[in-house]
């Protein structure tokens, strides 16, 4: 008897921790069979683990996203063993949080190789495979940060800002050629992973996400939809995404001075950074201990998100306020 399931196979890069780990569990939660690409080997082993508990198969791959070589290899291996990629997710990054002024080059151009190059690595790798079959989804994992630019971050957020180019650009064509493979982006508020205790700093206080806060599993729910309905362009998660959103479109001039002012006591903790504290930038900082989704501000962190579910069933909100809307004026028009 076969044990072949009958679910998707999935890709997830960044899938050692943090957003990519928790988008391994709401994968394999669903039957799917996952295929788990990040450099970290404790976390990737862990990761594998529990897409095997959920009764799934696992194939974790050891591997820099920064390697275009790797990545298509790595691809191949995953058709190989676990079958047709349905579903891409790209999400490895790296975090540097210091001013501009204060990274050096190498450093910088590490960081958007992994955050951007990266994208444009795993999305090739993807098209190469899902083209021919005329379809398969790829889901990017952005950022309001890849619409408005904050301090501190200026790598990140640039590499961010690149991958919503190649996202529109790529979408475009896709439409053009009516090809059946989707592409949708899911753009993210502060996620409490452990980025902010491994990414490269050099401020003074430790690191910390821009508050509100919101759990990974969130983040996960939303990647999950954006994958089961790729042909939205893209997803906003969270509240304070959607306004970020909304005001650097309106006001970004007023965002600027706003963001001088509060920019860096949002993003440190009254806590020291400790010296000699883990750095991912070249290496692994999940090789011999996995980290797992979630940071360090559990206590901080919202578990829900009202307005994903807003973004998720715009057709339904409408539709129903289009109808209380009819109702209202239906009654108003029979009192008169």
């Amino acid at each position: 008897m076969s044990t072949r399931r009958t679910g998707r196979v999935v890709v997830v890069t960044g899938a050692s921790a943090g957003i990519g780990r928790a988008c391994v569990r709401a994968f394999a939660a669903r039957g799917d069979d996952v295929a788990l690409l990040a450099r970290g080997r404790a976390g990737l082993d862990a990761a594998a683990t529990e897409v095997r508990s959920a009764g799934g198969r696992a194939l974790p791959i050891e591997i820099d996203v920064a390697d275009h070589e790797a990545v298509e290899a790595a691809a191949t291996r995953v058709e190989e063993e676990l079958g047709p990629i349905a579903v891409w997710v790209n999400d490895a990054f790296a975090a540097i949080f210091a001013p501009f002024d204060q990274i050096e080059p190498d450093e910088f151009a590490r960081a958007t190789t992994v955050t951007y190059l990266g994208y444009v690595n795993g999305t090739r790798a993807a098209l190469r495979r899902m083209k021919p079959r005329d379809r398969g989804a790829i889901v990017q994992v952005g950022s309001a940060l890849a619409y408005r630019g904050i301090p501190l971050q200026s790598a990140y957020c640039g590499a961010k800002h690149a991958v919503q180019g190649l996202h529109d650009s790529l979408r475009a064509e896709l439409l053009h050629e009516g090809s059946g493979v989707h592409v949708t982006m899911v753009q993210m508020p502060a996620v409490n992973t452990p980025q902010f205790r491994w990414g490269l700093s050099r401020l003074p206080q430790q690191a910390q996400p821009v508050p509100p806060i919101y759990q990974p599993e969130v983040a996960a729910r939303a990647v999950v939809f954006a994958a089961d309905h790729p042909r939205r362009r893209e997803y906003w998660c969270g509240a304070s995404t959607a306004a970020t959103i909304m005001a650097n479109a309106v006001a970004p001039g007023l965002l600027d001075r706003y963001l001088a002012k509060t920019g860096w006591t949002s993003q440190q903790t009254p806590e020291r950074r400790p010296e000699g504290q883990p750095v991912n930038l070249w290496q692994p900082a999940d090789a011999t201990t996995d980290h797992g989704a979630h940071g360090a501000f559990d206590a901080r962190s919202h578990t829900r998100a009202p307005q994903l579910w807003a973004t998720q069933h715009r057709g339904l909100l409408a539709a129903g306020i289009a109808g209380l809307t009819g109702l209202v004026v239906t009654e108003a028009l029979r009192r008169r």
